[in-house]
């Protein structure tokens, strides 16, 4: 058992606290199709990253803004199999006063879809691929999350689930907890400590408490 403290959580969304993986791929592979790209290929790195991130990995710069508004509209046509991950809602019910904000590579509207239909609540700081100028594993998002919260990034746990997330909460000079929800333990290993999921973090006095590390 480890206990945190710290001054502030700040959450990874996809794959941390809400599953919507089943409907990516599928999304990613429809798009992939139609712009003749290997979609496994594309999904390899695609985790954890902003869209426009990834497409501007296989296409030319004129073509990004237009290829990435259509994977982000095939992504939002369906909303079926998107739900929270365990332990998120007990985890997030018991934080009390203890601050949180939402940073994630989603846009605004992604965000609100998947996170209403998962019944996850939004805090007051939620930073997205919007807000940013760079996405993961650039720290722009972790550090103005703890900006806006008024917190040392350094007094902050960052929760994430993927490399680039946990490369960017590293960067940001924050003490980074991963979860094996999306990718195995191996690839997460820059993490400070790796638990299952989020039913093995708990609230304590001025942090968080992990009872299984791995």
């Amino acid at each position: 058992m480890v206990t945190l403290p710290c001054a502030a959580v700040l959450f990874d969304v996809d794959g941390t606290l809400v599953d919507s993986t089943p409907l990516v791929e599928r999304a990613a592979r429809v798009w992939a199709a139609e712009y003749g790209i290997d979609a496994d290929e594309f999904l390899s790195d695609a985790h954890g990253r902003r869209t426009s991130d990834r497409v501007a990995d296989f296409l030319p710069a004129g073509r990004v803004r237009e290829a990435t508004a259509r994977l982000d509209a095939l992504e939002a046509s369906r909303t079926d199999g998107i739900t929270a991950l365990p332990g998120v809602p007990d985890l997030l019910a018991a934080l009390d006063d203890l601050p949180w904000a939402l940073v994630t590579s989603m846009d605004k509207e992604q965000l609100r879809v998947r996170t209403g239909v998962a019944g996850v609540p939004l805090p007051p700081v939620v930073i997205t691929a919007e807000d940013v100028p760079r996405g993961k594993p650039d720290p722009s998002g972790y550090l103005l999350a703890a900006g806006r919260l008024g917190a040392d990034p350094s007094a902050c746990l960052v929760v994430e689930d993927a490399p680039a997330g946990v490369a960017a909460g590293r960067a940001a000079g924050a003490t980074v907890v991963a979860v094996t929800t999306s990718h195995p333990a191996g690839s997460l290993t820059a993490a400070h400590h790796i638990v299952p999921d989020l039913t093995h973090v708990l609230p304590a006095p001025g942090g968080l408490r992990l009872t299984r590390t791995l």
